[in-house]
C-alpha cells in the first residue's frame, strides 16, 4: 500500500496583534532630540520668527505673567499655568464682572419669616345638643326641612344643631366632627337657605347664569356623595346643582354650566381646569364650602384650593368641615376664614362611639384565609388594602371561593367605580375591597364590618376607614389585621386615635377554591 502522506505541520496563529508586533520591533533607545517614531522633536531654537518677536517668549516655569499678543503659541500638549490676572480687560473700561464672592446668588439667603398660627379655640358642643329640636327650630324653611326628613334625618345631630344657626347669619364656620356626624347636612342646609335669602327677586333661572355657591371635595366619590345630599334639598326650592370632577368627558359638564346652575360641587383639579378654559366663572360665588380640607392637604390640593377661593367674591362666606383638622389647613383658615366660629363636639372620639374596635394578629400566610372567613359572615363588609393590585387580587380570591366581591380603586374608570359601588348599595354583593379612595365619601348606611387587611399608615386614615361603619349612631365593627412584627406600631397608632384594645391571636384552617363547572 502506498504510504500516506503526512499533513504539513500547522500551528494556530499567534494572538499578538500587528500593533503589538510593531511595538515589539520598536527600538527602546532614541537618539537625542528624536521622538520614538523617528521624528525630530520641536526645539525652541528652531523658531523661524524674527528675533524681535522671540525675545519676549516666556519660559515654561512656575512663574507666570499676563499673556501678551506677541507671546509664542504653546506647543501641542503644553499648558500654560493659569493666573488670576489673565482675565480679558472690560470693554467699557469700568463695568467689570463681579467676583464670585460678590455675586448675589452666593450671598446668604434670607430666612423666611416663621408664622406661628395660634390654635383656634373651639366651642365644645354637648353630644345631646340636638335633642328635642327640629330643623325648623334652627331657622330652616319648611320645604328644606321636609327634604331633609325625606333623607332619613328626623332630628338634627349635635354638630348640626349648633352650626346651622350660626351659618345662617353669614359668619365663617369651622366645624370638626367624626365621620357620620352629619357634616354634609350641616353645611348644605344653611347654604341653600342663604341663597334663597340673598335672592331679592326670587330664584333666577336665566340661561348661562354663573353659580353662586361652590362646594369643594378632594375626591370624585365624595363629590358625588355630597351631591346626593344637596340635590334634593336644592330642588325643593328650585335651585339646580351640577357635579364637576375628573375622569369623565368635559362636554357634559360644560353643557350643564352653559345652561346655568346655582350650586357647583366638584374637585379642585377639574374646577380649575374649567376656570382656565373660561367655561366656569366663580366671581359671583358668595358661599364657599370646603369638605375634608385635611385630605386636600394630603393630596396636594392646598395651592389649587387657594387659587379657587381667591377667585370667588372677597366678601363671601366660607364654611370648612372635616373629621380631623391639623396644621396642613392652618394657612387656608388664616387667609380665608378670619375670626371663624369653631365648633367641636365634646367627648366625641372613636372609643366612645358605637364602633367595636378589634386587632387580630395573624400569620402572613393565613391572611387570605382569615379574610375569607370574615367575608363569609353576615352583613355587608368593606375591606381596605394598601395597593390597587392587592385589592383586585383579593376580590378575585374571594370570588373564586364563592363569595361575590367587587373592587374599588383608582385604576378603575368612573363608570366602573360607580357600578361597583351601586352593587354594594343595592345588595347584589356584600363585600367591597377598596383602597383609601373609599375611606372618605362612601356613604353606605348598612355596612356592618370594616376589615383593614393592610393596617393604615397614620391614625387619620384609621379614623376615616373606621368611619364607614357605625354611622348615624348605629353599631359597627372594625377589625384590623396585623402581624407580630408590626403590632407595636399599630398599638402606637391606635393611641394617637384615642383607641385602646387588646391584641388577639387568630388562626384558621386553610381553604380551597371552589371547582367551577
Amino acid at each position: 500500500m502506498p504510504s500516506s502522506k503526512k499533513a504539513p505541520s500547522w500551528r494556530p496563529p499567534t494572538k499578538r496583534t500587528s500593533f503589538q508586533d510593531q511595538k515589539k520591533r520598536r527600538p527602546q533607545a532614541h537618539a537625542e532630540g528624536e521622538s520614538p517614531r523617528g521624528e525630530r522633536r520641536r526645539d525652541d531654537s528652531a523658531d523661524r520668527r524674527p528675533a524681535e518677536k522671540r525675545e519676549g517668549a516666556p519660559f515654561r516655569s512656575s512663574e507666570s505673567r499676563p499673556y501678551k499678543k506677541n507671546d509664542r503659541k504653546p506647543v501641542s500638549g503644553e499648558r500654560r499655568p493659569y493666573s488670576g490676572d489673565d482675565r480679558r480687560p472690560p470693554r467699557d473700561g469700568g463695568n467689570r464682572r463681579p467676583e464670585r464672592n460678590e455675586r448675589s446668588f452666593d450671598a446668604p439667603r434670607k430666612q423666611a419669616p416663621i408664622v406661628n398660627h395660634k390654635p383656634l379655640e373651639a366651642v365644645a358642643v354637648a353630644p345631646d345638643a340636638g335633642e328635642g329640636l327640629e330643623f325648623q327650630d334652627l331657622g330652616l324653611g319648611d320645604r328644606i326641612a321636609e327634604a331633609i326628613r325625606e333623607q332619613g334625618a328626623i332630628t338634627p345631630f349635635a354638630l348640626q344643631a349648633v352650626t346651622i344657626p350660626v351659618a345662617l347669619t353669614g359668619r365663617h364656620v369651622l366645624g370638626r366632627g367624626r365621620t357620620g356626624s352629619g357634616k354634609t347636612i350641616a353645611f348644605s342646609a344653611p347654604l341653600v337657605e342663604r341663597l334663597l335669602r340673598l335672592s331679592k327677586n326670587g330664584v333666577k333661572r336665566a340661561v348661562g347664569r354663573a353659580p353662586r355657591a361652590l362646594i369643594l371635595a378632594p375626591t370624585r366619590e365624595l363629590a358625588l356623595q355630597i351631591d346626593r345630599t344637596v340635590q334634593p334639598i336644592a330642588r325643593s326650592v328650585g335651585l339646580f346643582t351640577t357635579q364637576i370632577y375628573g375622569g369623565v368627558p368635559l362636554g357634559r359638564q360644560i353643557g350643564a354650566l352653559e345652561r346655568g346652575v346655582d350650586i357647583v360641587i366638584g374637585t379642585p383639579g377639574r374646577i380649575e381646569d374649567l376656570m382656565a378654559r373660561g367655561k366656569l366663572d366663580v366671581s359671583q360665588v358668595v358661599i364657599s364650602v370646603v369638605d375634608e380640607a385635611d385630605h386636600m392637604s394630603e393630596l396636594g390640593f392646598i395651592e389649587p384650593l387657594g387659587r379657587i377661593l381667591r377667585a370667588t367674591s372677597p366678601s363671601g362666606q366660607r364654611l370648612l368641615f372635616s373629621a380631623t383638622l391639623d396644621a396642613g389647613v392652618a394657612g387656608i383658615v388664616a387667609e380665608f376664614l378670619p375670626n371663624p366660629a369653631v365648633f367641636e363636639v365634646a367627648g366625641e372620639n372613636q372609643e366612645s362611639s358605637s364602633i367595636d374596635h378589634r386587632v387580630w394578629v395573624v400569620d402572613q400566610r393565613q391572611k387570605r384565609d382569615v379574610v375569607l372567613e370574615l367575608a363569609q359572615g353576615p352583613g355587608k363588609v368593606l375591606m381596605f388594602t394598601r395597593t390597587r393590585a392587592f385589592a383586585e387580587e383579593l376580590a378575585d380570591h374571594l370570588d373564586d371561593h364563592g363569595v361575590p366581591a367587587v373592587s374599588l380603586h383608582g385604576d378603575l374608570n368612573q363608570a366602573r367605580r360607580t357600578r361597583n359601588l351601586e352593587k354594594l348599595t343595592s345588595g347584589r354583593v356584600n363585600v367591597l375591597v377598596a383602597t383609601d379612595v373609599a375611606a372618605r365619601g362612601i356613604h353606605v348606611d348598612d355596612i356592618d364590618t370594616v376589615v383593614q387587611v393592610d393596617q393604615p399608615d397614620d391614625f387619620k386614615s384609621y379614623v376615616h376607614r373606621s368611619g364607614r361603619t357605625g354611622r348615624a349612631g348605629k353599631e359597627g365593627r372594625v377589625i384590623t389585621l396585623t402581624t407580630r412584627s408590626r403590632s407595636r406600631r399599630l398599638v402606637d397608632l391606635l393611641k394617637q386615635a384615642g383607641i385602646s384594645c387588646e391584641l388577639e391571636e387568630k388562626s384558621v384552617k386553610p381553604s380551597r377554591p371552589l371547582e367551577r363547572v
